[in-house]
């Protein structure tokens, strides 16, 4: 079953604002997956000590960019999958903790590039998702790939 779901909805969902929004457009999400781009702005704050008179994306910031489409928007979905199987449909607000993160890094981003994020579900049991995802280039290149975990716990 597919939940229909907007991506507007879903980002307004997210708990990040800018600077640290790392998802511009979410165009494909169902139970087992969901694939989002992001376009890293060339006066992003990071660009400036990283690294001198060479900007690049740090390694951290990429994987954020990932945690944030690949889980947490996942996660996001999945919760509103079980609220609406139990009628439950009350504005939940989630907190979000990574709790585990094993990336391996192949290519640079640069300061204007965009990026592909596709993510698939291992599993997602007792608020906890983990997730295969990737990072790719709009060429199809991989730039980086992992595992990534989240817990969500629902505020009151």
């Amino acid at each position: 079953k597919t939940l229909s779901v907007n991506s507007k909805d879903l980002l307004e969902k997210l708990p990040y604002t800018s600077p640290f929004l790392f998802v511009n457009e979410i165009s494909h999400i169902d139970e087992n997956g969901v694939t989002g781009t992001y376009s890293f702005p060339e006066d992003s704050f990071f660009y400036e000590g990283h690294f001198k008179n060479n900007p690049v994306t740090p390694g951290v910031i990429l994987t954020e960019c990932m945690a944030q489409i690949g889980v947490v928007c996942l996660g996001i979905y999945l919760l509103n999958m079980e609220q609406e199987q139990q009628d439950d449909l009350d504005e939940t607000k989630f907190q979000v903790a990574m709790t585990s993160t094993k990336m391996e890094f192949f290519l640079p981003v640069y300061p204007g590039e965009k990026v592909i994020v596709i993510s698939k579900k291992i599993y997602f049991r007792f608020q906890k998702l983990k997730c295969e995802v990737e990072m790719q280039d709009l060429e199809g290149n991989l730039i980086c790939k992992g595992d990534i975990a989240g817990m969500f716990k629902t505020i009151e």
